[in-house]
């Protein structure tokens, strides 16, 4: 039997898959480490500790592997997106790696719009200036860390960097890249326009490579300290989001996938880069060769519900907070939540708004608290499904994984509030499985990775929307649509407050 590892370098864990050539999983390893928040908008990470972790997952993999770890053919990766990882002339990391949820870039925001202007910047790179995205990063630390800036040589993204340290090569795969608001979508190169309006030398931008390109074996090192051989193929990977789609067999027009992890995701396949949606989702290269794909984020989905069981029901399970919900009715009883915990990027992309309760009263107990989070969670992600429709994208079926794909409530929520059917996949891995798709195909297991989606990936369950339920929620979105406006000058004014 021959294998592949996927390896998913997410915001809180590094997740491994050691998978076969039928796509099931054999072993699951996962090993997390913490996020660095110094300050109110901050979020940083220590690249070396995804690299530790890493090493220790696959220690841990081949050390209860049975068989021959040369049947180990393939390694690819999927990646947490826009982390900025700075290197010095010898590859040494400069400074912690300031991570997509990062917010203190309003100001380098506006910089990159006076200085390559608002619409030039979309007809190039595809995308807003975000405070999420990479080149904002850049120019932050250019302007609040110069004498170290001076010193970098090179950036990468998180999974970039954690595959140069398994293989001695650095690069970038074009589904990441697109988001760092430096790549001509397009052209599939770096923007030397970009790169010359906001002064940043584009030699610091590393050599770009497809997602299902081999870079290279396992570093003798490596190899030896984790039980890998160095015949293992190594090959790029994508995004979390691109991997997520592929692991999800969003492999054609039409299709769309709704991933609700930390942050959450609408996501849809598009087989070409003429759609024109404002700027007011995310158009990025796909992992798939030659296709693209548009999303939606929103920046607390899991992180919402993570963020009430911590303050108010710590020694509770997910699953037995969660199934509270499902004994209180659509709408939460009257009460509304707003997952702006962090901000908001679709539609709103506002680093200041924060997230509201509506409607409390003295009758509503924890379970309605729990409803109505699970509730907002799934109006913010229906706000992207919402502009896709607008711009006549036909969306009647979606495949839903993550977090939000575990409870049958939540499943059948999104049925009702989508007004779509939605699909759970029989072994629902996400962004792991979409690297793990991707070293499948690269090492010609299959023909294409359609191909490899319909012999890996297979279909548990269906839920569809009830008709009444889904006219309540139709209402509701509405007014759920009416309370960022309502209270985002109030949230500018708190601005000051915050720690």
């Amino acid at each position: 039997m021959k294998y592949v590892i996927g390896i998913d370098l997410g915001t809180s864990a590094v997740k491994l898959l050691l998978v076969t050539k039928h796509g099931s999983v054999i072993q699951e390893i996962s090993k997390e480490y913490p996020l660095i928040q110094e300050r109110s908008g901050y979020s940083e990470q220590d690249p070396n500790v995804w690299v530790d972790q890493t090493v220790a997952g696959l220690t841990d993999l081949l050390q209860d592997f049975n068989g021959d770890p040369e049947d180990i053919e393939g390694i690819s990766f999927s990646g947490q997106m826009h982390g900025l990882v700075l290197l010095d002339e010898d590859n040494e990391v400069l400074r912690n790696a300031i991570l997509w949820n990062d917010t203190r870039t309003t100001n380098q925001c506006r910089q990159i719009y006076h200085a390559v202007g608002e619409e030039r910047l979309l007809e190039i790179a595809k995308n807003p200036a975000l405070e999420g995205f990479t080149l904002p990063k850049l120019l932050w630390v250019k302007e609040h860390e110069p004498a170290l800036f001076q010193k970098a040589k090179k950036f990468v993204l998180p999974k970039d960097y954690l595959r140069y340290k398994l293989t001695g090569q650095l690069n970038m795969e074009y589904s990441d890249a697109a988001g760092t608001l430096l790549l001509d979508i397009r052209k599939k190169e770096w923007s030397k326009e970009i790169c010359a309006l906001v002064d940043i030398d584009s030699t610091i931008c590393p050599p770009l490579v497809d997602s299902h390109a081999e870079i290279g074996g396992i570093q003798s090192g490596i190899a030896a300290s984790t039980g890998l051989s160095e015949t293992t193929r190594v090959f790029a990977g994508g995004a979390d989001n691109a991997c997520g789609a592929i692991g999800s067999g969003i492999l054609e027009d039409g299709k769309t996938l709704c991933s609700v992890g930390t942050s959450g995701v609408v996501l849809s396949y598009e087989g070409s880069d003429d759609k024109d949606f404002q700027g007011r989702v995310h158009y990025f290269n796909h992992g798939a060769p030659d296709a693209f794909y548009t999303m939606g984020v929103t920046l607390s989905a899991g992180n919402s519900l993570s963020w009430f069981k911590d303050v108010f029901a710590a020694d509770e399970s997910f699953e037995d907070l969660v199934s509270e919900a499902g004994t209180v009715p659509a709408g939460a009883n009257g009460l509304l939540f707003t997952p702006y915990l962090a901000g908001e990027r679709t539609p709103y992309a506002d680093a200041s708004i924060r997230a509201s309760f509506i409607g409390m009263d003295v009758s509503h107990r924890r379970k309605d608290f729990v409803r109505a989070i699970l509730e907002g969670i799934t109006f913010s992600l229906n706000e992207s499904i919402h502009i896709f429709r607008n711009n006549g994208k036909v969306i009647d079926s979606i495949v839903s994984i993550g977090g939000g794909a575990r409870n049958k409530v939540w499943l059948q929520m999104q049925a009702d509030i989508f007004n779509a059917k939605i699909i759970k996949l029989s072994s629902e891995q996400g962004p792991g499985m979409g690297a793990a798709m991707l070293a499948a195909y690269g090492c010609g297991w299959f023909d294409s990775l359609s191909e490899c989606a319909d012999e890996f990936l297979k279909i548990e369950s269906v839920y569809t929307p009830d008709s009444d339920r889904a006219e309540s929620y139709k209402k509701l979105f509405e007014i759920y649509q009416e309370v960022y406006g309502q209270t985002k000058a109030m949230n500018e004014k708190l601005v000051e407050f915050r720690n």
